[in-house]
């Protein structure tokens, strides 16, 4: 007979640590805009809040669902933010100025609110970003105070007590280097710099992994969390983004820097979140000191069982379920959450889809996956 034994918190870190936990996770994910108006013209109801746990029921389910709990935000992003705004109006498309300062071109079916939450996969086309030349960038490190009060909840102090006996996991969520100057000069101007300003991009680091230290230790200041989560998408489909020599005279020693950080402050789980195939940086982050990593995209090359066997206990995985097999649905998803169900079994690992879940899996399909997962992880 199936029984409660664990706490959503407790459940959490005994399975990403390796211990001994009740069942795993359960994490299937869910869509966004457009999945979700394929799911409601297939029989999900309207007014259903929490897709996943419909999902669960509706196969028999009937453990309690956890439902997300009080947090502790650290405000990293700037300060003030840039005005969102239309600057022209186009036959098809609008040419907008984001919040972080990025003038790009997105279709007429989107809003300003579409580049500010990720309420679907949205297309743009980047014209210009905020960050281009060294007067560009000290006019940005203006916007980054991290003594500024409201970077902090107005409460710290009484929040943090309440949270001290919660019983789910806690967390923080902070951009990498590599993302966070992604966002200030683009991609392509990015890449580019690490050749041709070196010494700019070697003080915009500097600064990031200032700005971050600090808020971390501002926050640890007031409370434990259970995991510090890093996001650093840095990877195509083969390879990552930049080489692993650049990743490890550039990024590693700050990823070190503020693990030690975490550690110090009791943190148990030091993670990172990076689409396309990790399989180089893997042992970097390892090094770095993290022990965590996801979303694990299986059609850019990473197979979670092989990462297994050649890391073993070092890290463990979120995510790594394969979004085409879900969609195929039947013999495909079958096979799919056979090929992970060792690894499930062993620990250190909460499997889910490998992103958000695409409007090209059905509302049928989706069901029958969220219950193949609840049978492999317990949950039925």
């Amino acid at each position: 007979m199936l029984c409660e034994t664990m706490n959503v918190r407790q459940r959490w870190l005994e399975t990403v640590l390796f211990g001994k936990a009740d069942r795993c996770p359960l994490l299937p994910g869910g869509g966004r805009k457009s999945t979700l108006e394929r799911w409601h013209s297939e029989g999900l109801p309207e007014n259903v809040k929490d897709v996943a746990e419909y999902a669960y029921r509706q196969v028999g389910g009937t453990f309690a669902w956890p439902r997300p709990g009080e947090g502790f935000y650290v405000n990293e992003r700037m300060i003030p933010q840039f005005e969102e705004k239309v600057v022209e109006e186009r036959e098809r498309t609008l040419v907008v100025q984001d919040w972080k300062g990025n003038v790009c071109e997105i279709s007429k079916e989107y809003s300003l609110e579409y580049l500010v939450n990720p309420i679907d996969f949205v297309t743009r086309r980047w014209l210009k970003c905020p960050v281009g030349n060294r007067d560009e960038w000290e006019q940005m490190k203006e916007r980054y105070d991290p003594e500024d009060a409201s970077r902090l909840p107005a409460d710290a102090g009484a929040k943090a007590q309440r949270l001290r006996e919660r019983e789910f996991p806690l967390g923080m969520s902070f951009p990498g280097p590599f993302w966070q100057l992604r966002e200030w000069m683009g991609f392509e101007n990015l890449c580019m710099a690490f050749h041709d300003e070196t010494d700019m991009v070697r003080d915009m680091i500097a600064f990031w992994s200032d700005f971050i230290d600090r808020l971390l230790e501002r926050a640890f200041e007031y409370i434990q969390p259970d995991y510090i989560r890093i996001n650093e998408d840095m990877a195509y489909k083969g390879f990552a983004m930049i080489s692993p020599g650049m990743v490890h005279e550039f990024i590693l020693p700050v990823w070190q820097r503020w693990g030690r950080r975490v550690k110090e402050a009791g943190c148990p789980v030091y993670g990172v979140d990076s689409d396309g195939f990790v399989g180089e940086l893997i042992p970097i982050w390892i090094e770095a000191g993290m022990n965590f990593c996801e979303p694990m995209e299986v059609a850019a090359g990473c197979d979670v069982p092989r990462f297994r066997r050649k890391y073993g206990r070092k890290m463990a995985y979120l995510g790594g379920v394969d979004k085409r097999a879900i969609a195929a649905g039947g013999e495909t998803i079958e096979k799919e959450i056979a090929r992970l169900s060792p690894v499930i079994k062993e620990g250190g690992m909460i499997p889910g889809c490998d992103h958000g879940v695409p409007a090209d899996v059905s509302w049928q399909n989706f069901v029958y996956y969220v219950k193949l997962l609840a049978e492999a992880t317990g949950w039925l």
